[in-house]
């Protein structure tokens, strides 16, 4: 029988590590979120902006939607990442770092209020998960 020593390699840790630092990158993307908030007058529980009662609200909806798709998206990244990173731990990492920094630029992108700017990143990100 094979216990978990065994199960996963020393590099395992770097999995973890990427694992930890996109849970980071999506607190920071909460903040903005937040601040979003305040910026463009749209409180709890209001989900999204409507353009008729906020000048502001497809700004405001850019923001919320970079951190919602992120957040659609964290599942899938997160099993890819355990599973794969069991096997090839170095590659698995290598592209979780590639595929977290795409989504900062993407979030960041998004964010701007011109949505189409969030587009090169997602295919990078996208490439990440075909792999």
């Amino acid at each position: 029988m094979v216990n978990g020593v065994e199960l996963f390699s020393k590099e395992y840790g770097y999995v973890v590590l990427v694992l930890v630092f996109y849970c980071f990158l999506n607190f920071w993307m909460a903040a903005q979120v937040g601040k979003a908030r305040k910026k463009y007058n749209v409180y709890y529980p209001i989900m999204y902006a409507v353009e008729a009662e906020n000048k502001d609200a497809k700004l405001f909806n850019c923001v919320q939607r970079g951190h919602q798709n992120s957040l659609e998206l964290m599942p899938i990244f997160f099993m890819l990442m355990i599973l794969g990173g069991i096997r090839h731990p170095l590659i698995s990492s290598s592209l979780g770092v590639v595929y977290s920094v795409t989504r900062f630029f993407y979030f960041k992108d998004y964010s701007t209020g011109q949505s189409r700017k969030r587009i090169p990143n997602a295919l990078r990100g996208s490439f990440c998960f075909l792999w």
